[in-house]
């Protein structure tokens, strides 16, 4: 590999000299610094999705404490790679291992993967599964020369030219919340619940990915017939199998369609997006389309990133992380569509507001659902 990232030292040029730097030099130091860190976490992140990916974390949840060979053959993969995997995961304090004495063989050593750390790592169940996101980030970085020329000459890059990486882990990192806390949630606001416990309530989840929502809808309200609108084909395949084995099917369906097709006038006493609206090309029109299905006394969500009501440079780690999301994947994917609005996932109230008049409601509220991941969930009022 050409070039070097090894870690800014007091006694290298640039470093804190004896009389004191001057403000340049501790800018530029501490600054450096912090890059640093940052490519230690992306190392790390990167390595996460190989241990993902290649099952390597499960085999060691499951089976652990394990040497090189072991791990390979239980997965199928070459001993070499898993070895240096291993200790790189254990120098990095995510596995603990035995038999790390310099004397010893390396095919002595077991490597084991902490309980708390397989929960963030294997658990598809934990609000604490964290992997998905690997995968989504390797998703971004193989697409980079796509987003460089995208950022040069105009357009976009895809869901589709980001890969099943991405699909599968926006998907796996929200299924959690949806199978755990969304009914909670709906059911916490009174005038919500209200309207999703009419008998036969018809419920539109417009942007529904592989069904995570849907499903949770549906197991929350049983007498509800709740549909899940996608414009992604693989997904509502997806989200089509997810209704199969949930044993769901029978009152979900999934429709491949974008929001704006969404016809019916008064169709649905309830329609919702969830983390979805930031991506869409032409907000504005699902939203009308949404206003016109749902009755008058119906009920309309948006559930979107909470993110500051303005624009900082100091912004916390929620505004980094969404502002990160939005320049690798929602921007690109939103801008890949000609005549595209470009959100972006920074979608702040103000504007979610703009569109929802836009689009003939007369306000929004922000609903009283909180602790609920890094979401705000607004309701839009005819």
């Amino acid at each position: 590999m050409t070039g070097s990232a090894t870690a800014p030292d007091s006694d290298a040029p640039g470093g804190t000299a004896p009389d004191g730097p001057a403000p340049g030099d501790a800018t530029s130091t501490a600054f450096a610094e912090r890059v640093f860190g940052s490519v230690l976490g992306a190392i790390e992140l990167l390595s996460i999705h190989l241990g993902d990916r290649l099952g390597w974390y499960r085999a060691l949840a499951e089976s652990g404490p394990l040497s090189s060979t072991e791990l390979a053959e239980r997965t199928g993969t070459v001993e070499r790679y898993a070895r240096e995997w291993l200790e790189q995961q254990a120098v990095s304090g995510i596995l603990t291992v035995d038999g790390a004495d310099a004397a010893a063989p390396a095919s002595d050593r077991r490597f084991a993967l902490p309980e708390a750390h397989a929960e963030v790592l294997t658990d598809a169940a934990s609000l604490e599964y964290m992997a998905p996101v690997a995968r989504m980030i390797s998703a971004a970085g193989m697409r980079a020369a796509s987003l460089v020329e995208a950022y040069r000459g105009g357009g976009g890059v895809t869901w589709e030219q980001f890969g099943d990486d991405a699909h599968e882990s926006q998907a796996d990192v929200n299924r959690p919340w949806f199978e755990r806390r969304l009914g909670e949630a709906v059911r916490s606001v009174a005038e919500l619940d209200a309207v999703l416990s009419r008998p036969g309530a018809r419920v539109a989840d417009i942007g529904c990915g592989h069904g995570w929502s849907t499903l949770a809808l549906a197991r929350a309200y049983p007498s509800a017939r709740v549909v899940g609108i996608d414009v992604d084909e693989p997904s509502i395949a997806a989200a089509r199998a997810n209704a199969e084995v949930a044993e769901l099917a029978e009152r979900v369906e999934f429709r491949l369609a974008g929001g704006e097709e969404l016809s019916e006038a008064r169709a649905f006493d309830a329609a919702f997006v969830f983390e979805a609206l930031h991506d869409m090309p032409r907000p504005v029109e699902v939203l009308d389309a949404m206003r016109r299905a749902v009755r008058d006394d119906g009920a309309v969500v948006i559930m979107d990133e909470a993110v500051a009501p303005v624009f900082a440079p100091d912004g916390d780690d929620v505004e980094r992380l969404m502002y990160g999301y939005s320049i690798l994947m929602c921007l690109p994917d939103s801008l890949a569509t000609p005549g595209s609005v470009g959100t972006g996932t920074v979608m702040r109230q103000s504007t979610l507001e703009r569109y929802a008049t836009e689009a003939g409601f007369s306000r929004i509220e922000e609903l009283p659902i909180e602790g609920f991941a890094l979401f705000r969930f607004t309701r839009l009022v005819h």
